[in-house]
């Protein structure tokens, strides 16, 4: 997806929807399976990290086309089962979106030269690096929602870094830009180090 959307505040290509349309009705084919052991107040007995993950790609396929966060009532309208989302599937799946929104922020700058992002009278410079900074600030003072101890602190810290890396990419174009070669891609794991992906923070 990252080579074939360069830009925000753009409907997804043809192909992209209709992959995600696919890709719903598989979603709501398995969910629908265990919609009644997961009814009412079994909801809260089991942590269902597909959920997370759930809303972590609607809100970044909703921040591509809005560059907007989506909010929990639209993320509840757009599951496609009778399952209840709990405050931590949605905040948990936005911490991880920060992931989604640094790769994307990588990808995009290299290709275009440039952050992407909205500027007119009313957003002057915003770009995805400001949208960033906002949710991180946002999740930094929200009240701590489920999850065991200190997978909160965990997630937050994690996110933390993913800023700063788009911060860092930030720099390079702008004060730096000229001593890029064209389609130059910043190492993304130079100051984090470690193996895997980093937001695959295990619930268990």
């Amino acid at each position: 997806m990252y080579r074939s959307v360069r830009k925000l505040n753009q409907p997804l290509p043809a192909r992209i929807q209709a992959d995600v349309e696919e890709r719903l009705k598989e979603i709501a084919g398995h969910l629908v399976t265990i919609e009644g052991d997961v009814a009412g107040m079994n909801r809260y007995r089991y942590p269902l990290i597909c959920l997370e993950e759930f809303v972590e790609a609607v809100s970044f396929s909703h921040y591509l086309q809005h560059q907007k966060l989506i909010t929990p009532s639209e993320t509840q309208e757009a599951l496609p089962a009778q399952i209840t989302l709990t405050p931590s599937d949605y905040v948990f799946g936005i911490f991880d979106l920060t992931g989604e929104m640094m790769r994307f922020a990588t990808a995009a700058t290299a290709l275009s030269g440039s952050m992407p992002g909205l500027s007119t009278e009313s957003f002057h410079n915003r770009t995805i690096l400001t949208d960033m900074q906002e949710i991180s600030s946002l999740l930094q003072i929200c009240p701590t929602v489920g999850g065991k101890p200190g997978i909160y602190s965990k997630k937050s810290s994690i996110m933390i870094e993913q800023v700063r890396k788009v911060e860092r990419l930030g720099y390079g174009i702008t004060v730096r830009g000229n001593e890029r070669p064209k389609g130059w891609m910043p190492d993304m794991n130079e100051s984090g180090g470690g193996d895997g992906d980093p937001e695959d923070v295990s619930m268990d």
